[in-house]
């Protein structure tokens, strides 16, 4: 699978070995994300581990790699009798932003998931489901735009929108 733009250079991407190489350290991690877990990666990364952020991160991260909504966290966090508002997980996982804990995925103009795997990969969005899954496998992105010379590209991010087909 290939993007073309109609300038510029050629940049391949193979996320799969990236995220192999970043993940692998973390799965036996995860396997067993506790507090405590949540409280080395949160001052690992420069945050103080609050109350609710150890709560917010060990909900997040003891799942492996996931996408999730501010909304659908908070249901799990009342589920489970965290006391935290929906403000509060939006802040929270805008700060887990911040610090390179999570990787935010736009999909539409308002709604946005957060991913807890942050390496360079792509996704699918299921439209009448609302759901974000990773696109399996590398994908090949091509001819990106020349950048002007004082500019870097950070990122480059691929939104691959679906639904049923109709007959």
């Amino acid at each position: 699978m290939a993007l073309g733009f109609a300038k510029g250079r050629d940049l391949k991407i193979d996320n799969q070995m990236e995220r192999i190489s970043r993940t692998n350290d973390m799965t036996s991690q995860l396997q067993k994300f506790d507090k405590r877990s949540a409280r080395d990666m949160l001052v690992g990364a420069g945050l103080r581990p609050t109350r609710q952020r150890l709560s917010l991160a060990e909900l997040l991260f003891a799942k492996g790699d996931r996408h999730v909504s501010a909304e659908r966290l908070h249901e799990e966090a009342e589920k489970v009798n965290v006391s935290v508002s929906l403000a509060t997980v939006y802040n929270t996982l805008h700060q887990f932003t911040e610090a390179g804990l999570l990787r935010e995925v736009a999909v539409e103009g308002t709604k946005t998931y957060f991913d807890t795997n942050v390496s360079d990969h792509y996704h699918f969005y299921m439209e009448e489901e609302g759901k974000v899954v990773d696109i399996p496998g590398g994908l090949h992105v091509s001819e990106l735009p020349e950048v002007p010379d004082d500019m870097e590209i950070t990122r480059v991010d691929v939104v691959v929108r679906l639904r049923q087909k109709q007959n």
